[in-house]
């Protein structure tokens, strides 16, 4: 029998002996009783509400997602805006993708911003990540929150948080809130009195005012028109984009779209799938399979929110393969430099955004266009605040990060896995009227900048053991870092979180200028980079691996593509 500490047994007691219903209360006797160690992770913490929000299992208890730690979170949210907004109308945007509670969930942040006198914009149906975005800005909101837990598994929910410019909060909003969260420490605090005289609901109408922004976005119409008939299959798999990347495609003038009719439905027990991950191969085998019987030209998926998206693309062998994120990353950097260029619209008064775990062709590619790309910490939201602070002044192209999240244009301040699938459908077609497979432009940007092939591993640890496995490898790395992995010396470590470039020859240390983050890079002398980042949305612990070569020959493509996968199979195996 598990020994429970006697302080979480007080957590749990004070739970059945509070204001809360008889569901939950009979849940976490039957805890008490039959399962102990889940007992313990459901209370021996409080969910942490990060800089992103909330992101957790749902059940009962402090340390999951219900209701109740959904108010408390509302309610900290609603206190600091009161706070930062003491003389003005304050209003919120608020939707949810498909997820399991997503309506009780998002229906509960609605009642607490009411019940504290705060205007609510609620989507009447669910609708992705990026219309929320989009939303706040366009209804002048002071924040947002979208009820999803991304690409997680079923198990999960979350909920982020956004400030008026329609980026996640970044600082020094998202400390203010967390310690305004931490000050609710009873759901009794919670203003529970909602006012549904202070909701109002967006309708279907605001779909044509977010499309027409996504048409805008479009750079080759003609190219489009030539190539209209090329068949491409989508995805949603069963998340909240179902409705709305069809309606980008058909806008930007695609009419071949075979929409997966088993992953068509919201769902968020995801049946079809293990995970709902357009980064997983897996997550796509249905889509595939209507690829090969429409002969598509282009497979396209977005993940249960939407804001993330994948490409499969056929090949030269007629088979059809997955880009990763850095790929579709590359192409649409490359796309849309190539026709800002040819317009000529760069003037030195433009910029990319690329996060620190990217493949770091995308910054080749913009030097070699004479055009800045800043680097950034990993999450989207940093991405937002550079185009934030340059707004008026400079203008955003595109830029994204290697987890299959990429934004072009700024009318959204997040990732935009709708418009995104558009643009890369733009891409398909206009090489395509160059006789131009996307394998072909891929070879043709390597010969020019460089072959760059980048793989991850994420490896999980669950629980309050698993947390403390995670801190405990990181701490490790610092005090103990490698001297060479595989034989191969290590030249430079860079720590995010301490600010130091250390030169491992010298001794030399530097400055780094960005913002602390629990990030350990590893530089080897064959040009390898290795990152070690704690995931901040889930219990794993990420290796990000990349490695490059020169492409002489573009005949070379796939040989010295088998090479540079080695060099990462051998990097990766030296880490799991």
């Amino acid at each position: 029998m598990t020994a429970i500490d006697p302080k979480i047994m007080v957590r749990a007691q004070s739970w059945l002996e509070g204001n809360v219903d008889d569901n939950t209360k009979k849940a976490i006797q039957k805890l008490i009783d039959e399962n102990p160690t889940e007992l313990i992770d459901s209370f021996y913490q409080d969910l942490e509400f990060g800089t992103g929000g909330l992101r957790g299992l749902m059940g009962v208890g402090t340390n999951r997602m219900n209701v109740y730690t959904v108010g408390m979170a509302t309610q900290g949210l609603a206190n600091y805006l009161l706070q930062c907004f003491p003389k003005e109308e304050i209003a919120v945007a608020i939707t949810h993708d498909s997820r399991i509670n997503n309506t009780l969930f998002a229906k509960t942040t609605a009642d607490v911003l009411t019940a504290n006198g705060i205007k609510v914009y609620y989507f009447r149906e669910m609708r992705p990540t990026p219309m929320l975005s989009f939303a706040v800005r366009h209804f002048g909101c002071k924040s947002g929150v979208m009820i999803t837990a991304s690409h997680n598994p079923k198990e999960y929910n979350g909920y982020k948080a956004y400030w008026e410019d329609g980026a996640q909060v970044v600082a020094p909003h998202d400390k203010n809130i967390i310690d305004e969260v931490k000050k609710i420490t009873s759901f009794d605090l919670v203003n529970w009195d909602k006012n549904d005289d202070l909701i109002e609901y967006i309708e279907d109408d605001f779909d044509q005012i977010y499309l027409d922004q996504v048409k805008s976005l479009s750079l080759e119409p003609s190219a489009i028109q030539d190539q209209k008939d090329i068949s491409i299959v989508f995805s949603p798999i069963h998340g909240a984009s179902g409705k709305m990347v069809p309606a980008a495609l058909k806008t930007f003038g695609f009419e071949n779209i075979h929409v997966v009719k088993e992953q068509a439905e919201p769902d968020g027990n995801f049946p079809t799938v293990i995970y709902p991950n357009p980064e997983e191969a897996e997550a796509l085998s249905m889509s595939i399979d209507l690829g090969k019987k429409v002969n598509a030209d282009l497979i396209l998926a977005c993940d249960p929110d939407g804001d993330r998206y994948a490409a499969v693309v056929p090949n030269e062998f007629g088979e059809f393969e997955l880009l990763n994120g850095n790929q579709t990353g590359t192409l649409l950097s490359y796309y849309l430099l190539t026709k800002w260029k040819e317009a000529g619209k760069l003037n030195g008064k433009q910029f990319m955004v690329n996060t620190i775990v990217t493949t770091e062709l995308i910054n080749c590619i913009a030097e070699g266009f004479g055009v800045k790309c800043f680097n950034v910490l990993t999450g989207f939201k940093n991405i937002a605040a550079i185009i934030r602070d340059l707004e008026g002044k400079e203008k955003f192209i595109g830029g994204g990060e290697e987890s299959y999240g990429y934004l072009v244009g700024d009318f959204v301040r997040d990732k935009d896995g709708v418009s995104a699938c558009a643009m890369v459908a733009e891409v398909v077609a206009y090489y395509k009227t160059q006789g131009k497979s996307v394998f072909d432009v891929l070879a043709e940007v390597y010969q020019q900048f460089g072959f760059y092939k980048e793989s991850l591993i994420s490896i999980t640890k669950k629980g309050k053991d698993g947390a403390e496995q995670i801190q405990a490898l990181m701490m490790d790395f610092r005090q103990n870092p490698p001297k060479s992995m595989n034989g191969i010396p290590v030249e430079k470590i860079v720590d995010v979180k301490e600010g130091k470039i250390l030169d491992v020859a010298s001794g030399k240390k530097e400055v780094l200028d960005l913002d602390s983050s629990n990030v350990m890079q590893f530089y080897l002398a064959d040009g390898s980079k290795i990152s070690a980042r704690p995931s901040g949305t889930e219990p794993k612990i990420k290796y990000y691996f990349s490695v490059h070569a020169p492409l002489d020959n573009l005949k070379d493509y796939r040989k010295v593509e088998g090479e540079l996968s080695k060099r990462l199979e051998d990097l990766k195996r030296y880490f799991s």
